[in-house]
């Protein structure tokens, strides 16, 4: 084995076995149903699922925090934290932490409204004298981000975020399409909140780790064992299990199909 070799893995093992030996692997992460989530107490999540299995693969121990996501951000800057989980890469955050070159999960934020007012949205133009619904924290297209056109305004959770919306508090919000249908279903909304069709961006979602000595060894590892992990049939099933997580719910665009004479 060539020296330089030798020498990478030295340094994974050594991180590793710190790991394994020392502290666990401390990883945060906001409730994003149906990636990640807890449900009566216990972790659960496509994305979450998948990277307890990598790591479990790698021999890592994890300690999993939940968090709200500003919060897991600024626990990741002050180095209370090893990593984040479902988090956009960026120029800003490239600096600060280590990227697997394999994605866990890909999201397509889209605009939800109520029946009761509803709103054809067909580009950001349309949005004009609106109120958006947010998410403090989050990354959005800088097309959404930086427009004059329309107020963005965050709520704490994505429940109070529908709940405004219902109320009438929001003229939309706007979140990634399989989590709205999922808060959809569990709040009970069906009947009285809508999805459009416009997708105003999509991003990738990764496990990201802070820059710390043998951490960028840590994330290729990460990276070929998920690659490996997603042409398995459990990664399979384990998409199956999670595919009807937004079943029984119409777009706006079923909607108007069925209502057309």
């Amino acid at each position: 084995m060539p020296d330089f070799a030798r020498l990478l893995t030295a340094l994974l093992l050594t991180c590793l076995s710190a790991l394994a030996h020392g502290e666990k692997l401390r990883i945060v992460t906001e409730p994003w149903a149906p990636y990640v989530y807890l449900e009566n107490g216990q972790a659960k999540g496509i994305d979450y699922e998948v990277t307890a299995e990598v790591f479990k693969r790698l021999g890592v121990e994890v300690e999993w925090q939940f968090l709200p996501w500003k919060r897991c951000l600024a626990m990741v800057e002050q180095g209370l934290a090893d990593g984040v989980l479902d988090i956009f890469q960026t120029e800003q955050r490239d600096s600060q932490l280590y990227y697997p070159s394999e994605p866990l999960s890909d999201v397509e934020f889209v605009l939800f409204y109520a029946n009761a007012r509803p709103h054809a949205i067909k580009s950001l133009e349309d949005l004009r004298g609106l109120t958006v619904g947010t998410s403090p924290g989050y990354t959005y297209a800088s097309a959404f981000s930086e427009s004059p056109l329309f107020t963005r305004e965050p709520a704490p959770t994505h429940e109070a975020n529908f709940g405004k919306l219902q109320r009438g508090r929001i003229d939309l919000l706007i979140t990634d399409r399989r989590v709205g249908r999922y808060m959809i279903n569990n709040m009970g909304l069906k009947q009285e909140i809508s999805e459009l069709p416009l997708v105003v961006s999509r991003q990738s979602q990764y496990l990201a780790v802070r820059r710390n000595v043998g951490m960028d060894l840590l994330v290729q590892r990460f990276a070929a064992e998920l690659r490996r992990f997603k042409r398995e049939p459990a990664y399979a099933a384990l998409n199956a299990r999670y595919a009807g997580a937004g079943d029984g719910f119409r777009t706006a665009v079923e909607q108007q199909e069925h209502s057309t004479p």
